[in-house]
């Protein structure tokens, strides 16, 4: 089986990103995702601007959001690459292409991708080496768009004022809910594209799973195809 981690995540490059995770520097456009129940449907949906939410609802979604860029580098956050000629017009990947450029405003694509991510979760096996941490319990998907316009750095690494970039990107987080629908603690999750080297790497993908030892594989597989 090839392995598609090949690529080590540059820890600054994530700390970049969550300078701009903050109420005063808030990079999210919109947040969008899906609760699913005990049986693996969807139970309800939500799509909504960042700038709508209250104060509280937007620390909520920034504290859960940062986790994925915060997490363990290279070891609860590793960099995947998608296979070569997997942009299938249902493929995972060319999903998130277009959800990354376009937003979350389409309702359909944000279902689709939550459908498939959840199928992914419930397919995954148990065994005794394996601990699978959400199938058989009510979880919440939850997808921030935000866009960062990358600074350039001088030669002495300080910030100029011109723009190097606009990173249009992804941060899905999965965590299990309450009655409430109050997140618990993410337990998988991923930024796409990759941000590599201080730019937009729409080949590979970065995955977290808090306990990397037993990640959910069926997740990994439904995003890679592993």
């Amino acid at each position: 089986m090839m392995n598609k981690k090949d690529t080590k995540i540059n820890r600054n490059d994530m700390l970049e990103l969550t300078r701009r995770m903050t109420l005063s520097r808030n990079c999210f456009v919109r947040a969008a995702g899906a609760y699913i129940d005990d049986e693996g449907y969807i139970d309800d949906t939500f799509n909504v601007s960042f700038k709508n939410m209250s104060k509280h609802d937007q620390q909520v979604n920034l504290n859960l959001a940062k986790t994925i860029p915060f997490s363990k580098t290279n070891e609860q956050l590793k960099c995947y690459k998608f296979p070569e000629g997997d942009m299938a017009y249902d493929s995972i990947h060319k999903l998130l292409m277009a959800l990354s450029q376009y937003g979350l405003k389409d309702d359909l694509l944000v279902q689709t991708l939550c459908e498939q991510l959840a199928e992914g979760i419930c397919d995954t096996k148990d065994s005794s080496d394996k601990i699978n941490r959400l199938q058989g319990q009510e979880f919440g998907i939850y997808i921030y768009h935000g866009i960062y316009d990358i600074p350039k750095k001088g030669s002495d690494h300080s910030e100029q004022w011109e723009s190097e970039e606009i990173y249009s990107f992804l941060i899905c987080v999965v965590a299990p809910v309450d009655k409430d629908y109050n997140a618990g603690t993410p337990k998988c999750g991923f930024i796409f594209p990759a941000f590599e080297e201080r730019s937009a790497e729409p080949g590979k993908i970065d995955i977290f799973f808090e306990i990397p030892e037993y990640p959910d594989e069926g997740f990994l597989n439904r995003i890679i195809g592993q």
